[in-house]
């Protein structure tokens, strides 16, 4: 090979290397065992599937992942509607640091929430909770005291009637409950982590939340995107063993503004039309309408999305 040749077989690697990262994603989750992961690794899937690479990379908490995104060093994420507004307008828990670079992308699906206790701990009602030790502080995942202390204001309670136990994330609140330093803690139904937890102590339930129109407002005056749903039983639903209502709130796909239209595009249009595939990598897809990935969240879309979503909006 002369050197002619070699420098132009170099030069065309170089040209191609941009390329092949680009479409290279970070997508950015909760730890491994939370829904958070597990919505981010089948979404992974599916895009890859449709030639569109992308890396799941797990984080500490929604606080820590979304200034990455804000600041283009991950390109997608997994967070909730509560979390989404917060950031972007720069209130509640992202009070004066507002993340002006982040957008969502799609709703995904309703995401179901509470609080599990042990089956022999007598514990059947969120009001059960009352001098009890339960999961609370997730400096990781702030967003997650206010869901919490609405689900307390649901069944009647405040953060002052329990015994706080202070943890960073849902996975150590979860491994204190474990450990018996916890009587109640705080989850995503569906959850990996919550069937690892269900085996390590011998059973748990998820407390029903009172299934009463005051309950729902006492609910959204903490949270105002969240609402009372009802779950039944299924497999993969560890520890609903019966029609309980539940804390409900969406889930969204994140996106960074450096991400390209036409890349989003992709991403929001390779979902919408593969949910069967989502719904094999995680069945908690199976509650995702793909006619209704588009809902007011109070901020705009990104652009790459609108067009594949909401175009006359």
């Amino acid at each position: 090979m002369t050197i002619r040749t070699s420098l132009a077989a170099l030069a065309a690697v170089l040209t191609l290397t941009p390329a092949s990262h680009a479409q290279q994603l970070g997508i950015g989750t909760m730890g491994q065992g939370t829904s958070g992961y597990s919505i981010g690794s089948a979404i992974a899937r599916v895009l890859a599937d449709e030639g569109i690479g992308a890396l799941v990379q797990p984080n500490a908490g929604t606080s820590a992942y979304l200034p990455l995104i804000d600041m283009g060093e991950l390109d997608l994420g997994i967070a909730n509607a509560i979390e989404v507004n917060d950031a972007v307008n720069g209130t509640g828990d992202f009070d004066g640091r507002a993340l002006e670079n982040i957008a969502p992308a799609a709703r995904l699906y309703p995401f179901r929430v509470g609080i599990f206790a042990r089956d022999d701990s007598g514990i059947e009602t969120v009001e059960d909770l009352a001098g009890k030790s339960v999961t609370y502080g997730f400096t990781s995942q702030l967003t997650i005291n206010r869901v919490v202390t609405a689900i307390l204001a649901a069944g009647g309670l405040s953060p002052d009637d329990i015994e706080q136990n202070m943890v960073p994330n849902v996975i150590r609140g979860a491994d204190d409950f474990v450990s018996g330093r916890a009587d109640g803690a705080f989850f995503a139904v569906g959850s990996g982590k919550v069937t690892e937890v269900d085996a390590s102590v011998g059973g748990l339930h998820w407390l029903p939340l009172p299934s009463t129109a005051e309950a729902e407002e006492a609910l959204q005056e903490v949270v105002p995107q969240a609402y009372i749903d009802t779950i039944a039983p299924r497999e993969g639903l560890t520890g609903v063993d019966a029609e309980m209502p539940v804390m409900a709130y969406d889930y969204m796909l994140v996106v960074g503004a450096h991400v390209p239209d036409e890349t989003v595009a992709a991403v929001v249009t390779a979902l919408q039309e593969n949910k069967d595939k989502l719904v094999e990598s995680f069945a908690a897809f199976s509650a995702m309408d793909p006619d209704a990935m588009y809902v007011d969240v109070g901020v705009p879309y990104h652009p790459g999305a609108q067009q594949v979503l909401n175009p006359e909006g």
